[in-house]
This record gives C-alpha cells, sequence and structure tokens, in this order.
C-alpha cells in the first residue's frame, strides 16, 4: 500500500466516531504484534481490540501440567518442553517447580529434539508435552513418523491438540460479543482460508485472515470495521494463506490424528476442538485421555479474558498478585498471553 493510503486509514481509525465495534484477534502472535506496534493507541476508543483463546499455554487446562508433573517424577522417564509451558501452574505446582524438587524435565526448543534423545537413551522413556493449534501439529506428527520409522518405542507425547472453528463458535456464543475476528495467520498458512469464509457465512459476522505487520494489522482493522454488520471475508495475508491450505501438513494431521472433543482452561469441554491420536498409534501416547479437571487459581480470571467477556486489567489479580515475574493465571506466563502483553505494554 501507497503511504497515502496508510495515513488515511490511520486517520479514519484515530477519528472513528461511529456504532462501538468489539473485534476479537485469536492468535496469540497477533496479540504480541498490536502489542509490540502500539495500535491500540492509534484507534478510536469506539474500536474496542479483545483477545481471544489463540494462544496454547493459555488454554491448557491444569489436569495436563499435573500429569506431566506426575510423569517427570518417574526415574525412568523424561518430560520434554517448551519454555513458556514449563512455568504455567497446573493445580498445586509448575513443571518449573517440580524440577527444582528433582523431577526430570527439560526445556526443548523443538519437538524434534524427542526424536534424538530417545534414539541417544534408550533407557529413559521421553514424554514431549504437545500442545498447540493446527500450526505446530503437523511437527509433532512428524516426530511421530519418526518415531515409526525408527521404531522408537521410548517416545511418547502427551497431547492437548486444539482446532479453531468449534472454539470461534463457542466464543460467539459465551463471550462478550464480538462484531469481527482477525482471524489466525499461522493457522490459516495449514488449514486455508476457505474454513474462515464458511464460518464468516454461519455466523454473520466478517472475519479477516492477516499478517503481523503493522500496516497490515491496521489495514485489517480498517476493513472489519468496515463490515461491521455486514458480514463478509477478506484474506489479506495472500503471500502466505492459500484457500486450501498446506495440503501436504493436512495429510500428515490425518494420517496420525483424528478429531476429539477437548477441554479448554475455563471454557469447559468443546465438542469436536481437539486431535487426538488414531487408535494405531495409541502406543505412542502418555495418557492424554480424561485430562478434563481444570483448577483455576483463586480469583483468576483467564476464562472470561479468552472469550472477551473481561479486558485483561478487569481481573482483580492483574498486577497486583499476578505480574510476568509471579503469574497465576496462564494468560500471563505466555508471552503471547493477552494478560502478558496487557502488562508489559502498559494496556488499561
Amino acid at each position: 500500500m501507497a503511504d497515502f493510503d496508510i495515513k488515511m486509514i490511520a486517520e479514519e481509525l484515530k477519528n472513528y466516531d461511529g456504532e462501538e465495534v468489539r473485534i476479537m484477534e485469536v492468535c496469540g502472535t497477533h496479540t504480541a504484534a498490536i502489542s509490540e506496534n502500539g495500535i491500540p493507541s492509534m484507534l478510536s476508543e469506539k474500536i474496542k481490540l479483545i483477545s481471544g483463546p489463540g494462544c496454547p499455554v493459555c488454554v491448557t487446562v491444569t489436569a495436563v501440567i499435573d500429569k506431566l508433573i506426575e510423569l517427570s517424577m518417574r526415574s525412568d522417564t523424561v518430560v520434554l518442553t517448551f519454555g513458556d509451558l514449563i512455568r504455567v501452574k497446573g493445580t498445586f505446582k509448575s513443571l518449573a517447580e517440580a524440577k527444582g524438587e528433582g523431577a526430570n524435565v527439560k526445556m526443548v526448543y523443538s519437538p524434534m529434539e524427542t526424536v534424538k534423545l530417545a534414539k541417544e537413551d534408550p533407557s529413559h522413556t521421553y514424554v514431549f508435552a504437545a500442545i498447540g493449534f493446527e500450526t505446530t501439529t503437523p511437527v509433532y506428527a512428524t516426530v511421530l513418523e519418526e518415531a515409526v520409522k525408527n521404531n522408537l518405542n521410548n517416545l511418547k507425547l502427551l497431547t492437548s491438540l486444539k482446532t479453531m472453528p468449534e472454539v470461534i463458535r463457542f466464543v460467539v456464543k459465551n463471550g462478550g460479543g464480538v462484531d469481527g475476528f482477525i482471524a489466525p495467520g499461522h493457522v490459516a498458512t495449514i488449514t486455508g482460508s476457505n474454513i474462515y469464509k464458511e464460518l464468516s457465512k454461519e455466523l454473520q459476522i466478517p472475519f479477516v485472515v492477516s499478517g503481523f505487520e503493522g500496516t497490515q494489522l491496521l489495514l485489517t482493522i480498517y476493513s472489519l470495521v468496515k463490515m461491521k454488520g455486514k458480514g463478509g471475508f477478506k484474506n489479506l495475508y495472500k503471500s502466505a494463506v492459500r484457500e486450501e491450505g498446506n495440503i501436504k501438513a493436512k495429510e500428515i494431521i490425518q494420517k496420525f490424528f483424528e478429531p476429539s472433543d477437548a477441554s479448554w482452561r475455563g471454557m469447559g469441554k468443546i465438542p469436536g476442538s481437539g486431535l487426538i491420536l488414531r487408535e494405531e498409534y495409541r502406543k505412542f501416547d502418555a495418557g492424554s485421555d480424561m485430562l478434563d479437571e481444570d483448577n483455576m487459581p483463586p480469583g483468576c480470571r483467564c476464562a472470561d479474558v479468552l472469550v472477551g467477556k473481561i479486558k485483561p486489567a478487569d481481573c482483580p489479580l492483574f498486577g497486583k498478585k499476578c505480574t510476568p515475574d509471579t503469574a497465576h493465571g496462564a494468560c500471563m506466563v505466555s508471552t503471547e498471553g493477552s494478560c502478558y502483553n496487557y502488562f508489559i505494554s502498559g494496556r488499561r
């Protein structure tokens, strides 16, 4: 876009004086990009940005953390996880706290490290904490492909995998009222844009697929403001998102995983919103069934934040008992979490 167009759009957004518009970004990376680019300060007070349930760490129930801790306490088992998840509290403690008490917990940067470690050390079972959305699921499927190829019976996944369409329907039904969605860009590279086009028709709410640069996010917000009350769909991230998505990634997901019900932090079990290992690959599962219990910390309002009922700063713990250094809720732990991004950017 030309500079003139961006300036015009920015001016219109700042001076907008129509009906209030509530726009939800579903993707945690969008939440971070919106804060990093200072976009809230560029908008009229009548344009409200709200964060949705697109941070994988934020929507993981405490039962998953508790199970990982239980596994890590076994002498023959090592739990592998990403950095954000290691700090999220389960019912009583986090994986980081368990590690401090002697549990076998190791932070890694790629799920593929699980394959290398399992090959090198057959005396231990290596369990990867496989959380995430459609974006990361192909990587977990690739790990399983390597496990099958190398006959690694000491490699397992504890899965808490979510899919977007059903939780978006849940938010529309149970949230604080959404006038438009910034569709998750990373997820859309895998799923394709068509599913959001279909959701827009079904829900009669506009969706715009967006990238992560500040100018594109401004254009996306501008488009959604103009589309309020009309429905409709746009893909403004065509450089990465095709209508049909990534066919190879979807094929490997389908090979190893099948749809299931899934439990979301503070939201309960949402039918058809998750993925589990297919029956023929269940030997690689570390006990992912029935991990539904969700013991939210007292006073934590993460659940209401995730569906847009309140802003992070409306939680009584925000900035007091709950900060990035003393996180109570998962939304303050992850760098993609809405509470974390509100706190570090000073948003209120």
